[in-house]
């Protein structure tokens, strides 16, 4: 059984089990956090629409963190002009205890 659920402006396909990470959301580790945009159920046939609007998944938060640096480096030739500069993403690992569907 899987689900697709939406958070954080993703789509992220899921089963009970699983230890994702997804955009930064506010809660603390050992917290259960609850998905209720569900955009399809698959358990021998697939739901979607009014079928799932009542679906949630539940999930407990394992740990927050932030990505890997990725550099930005801006260049512009012949003028001297260039420009240096690092981000990293901030995200909550994850981890899928239920389906409610």
């Amino acid at each position: 059984m899987y689900a697709i659920i939406a958070t954080g402006g993703k789509q992220y396909k899921v089963s009970e089990g699983d230890v994702i990470k997804v955009e930064k959301l506010d809660a603390e580790a050992g917290s259960s956090v609850t998905f209720d945009q569900v955009i399809a159920v698959s358990d021998a046939a697939l739901k979607v629409g009014e079928d799932v609007a009542k679906a949630t998944v539940s999930a407990t938060v394992m740990e927050q963190g932030r990505g890997k640096k990725v550099i930005v480096y801006k260049y512009k030739r012949k003028t001297g002009y260039h420009k240096k500069n690092g981000h990293r993403q901030a995200y909550t690992q994850v981890k899928i205890d239920k389906i409610n569907a």
